[in-house]
């Protein structure tokens, strides 16, 4: 079956953020914490041809999210577009010319329907988005302390869904961060936690959604096996192999498999 829009993830968690939601007049960036030659590599990786972009939309405004913006601007004539206040935060974002909106807000964008949706997050105005066209979808959600009850409406019954899985809490509690910053990742303006994403995903997968992703893992407080073994057992999925990298629910009635696994911080990946 050809679906109308995929998702392409270049690079996610704290050193860098970019990712493209494919559609039918071209691609649609979500950040770009990363360097425009960067960027283009790994586009080039996954067969992405990066005269096709016809827009950026951000999340929110810390640098492993916009930190490539500028450069990537000098050499791209597609729409912006940002939550009310996030570009006026950065001298470099507050130069250019973004289409600012209030999260909630619903337009159109190379052919497809974008409804962003509040996250939380210690930022101005932190959004998330989901991508609509031709009946399939894509949910999108990062760096966000709590699942707002707007991000509940519409990352549910998603084709796709990209949600943040940043850390395992013991392993945080743990390791070698000072505690004011464990507390801000674990605060409701923080990241979302493996256990906080597990309670969350069998309110947002459906019959069908058929790819989940683990977004945002910290490399220090967090490994990929945790949050996909997370999100695996609270949908009763089954691990495909030992390492715990990706995992598989096997449905009956003909209904498509969901397969879980977890994006990564230096390897692009494609959902399609």
């Amino acid at each position: 079956m050809t679906h109308a829009l995929h998702l392409h993830i270049l690079g996610s968690g704290s050193k860098g953020n970019c990712a493209l939601v494919e559609g039918p007049e071209g691609l649609i960036m979500i950040d770009n914490g990363f360097s425009r030659r960067e960027v283009i590599a790994r586009m080039h990786e996954l067969d992405l041809d990066e005269n096709k972009v016809r827009a950026l939309l951000l999340t929110h405004e810390h640098g492993d999210h916009v930190s490539g913006v500028t450069v990537w601007c000098r050499r791209f004539e597609g729409e912006l577009f940002a939550s009310l206040g996030t570009a006026d935060t950065k001298t470099y974002l507050a130069c250019l010319p973004f289409t600012s909106f209030a999260p909630g807000a619903v337009f159109e964008v190379a052919g497809v329907r974008v409804e962003s949706f509040p996250t939380s997050h210690d930022v101005v105005n932190p959004v998330g988005y989901r991508f609509t066209c031709a009946g399939d979808a894509i949910g999108f959600a990062t760096d966000t302390g709590v699942l707002t009850p707007g991000a509940m409406k519409l990352l549910r019954d998603c084709r796709i869904l990209a949600l943040e899985s940043n850390h395992d809490v013991p392993t945080l509690r743990t390791g070698p961060y000072p505690r004011f910053l464990q507390d801000r990742i674990i605060s409701e303006r923080g990241h979302l936690s493996n256990a906080q994403a597990a309670e969350a995903v069998p309110k947002l997968v459906t019959a069908r959604t058929e790819q989940l992703v683990a977004m945002h893992i910290s490399q220090e407080n967090n490994r990929p096996s945790l949050a996909v073994r997370a999100l695996a057992e609270a949908l009763g999925a089954s691990l495909d192999n030992e390492l715990g990298s990706s995992a598989t629910l096997v449905r009956g009635a003909g209904a498509p498999a969901l397969h879980i696994r977890a994006a990564g911080q230096n390897r692009p990946i494609s959902c399609w």
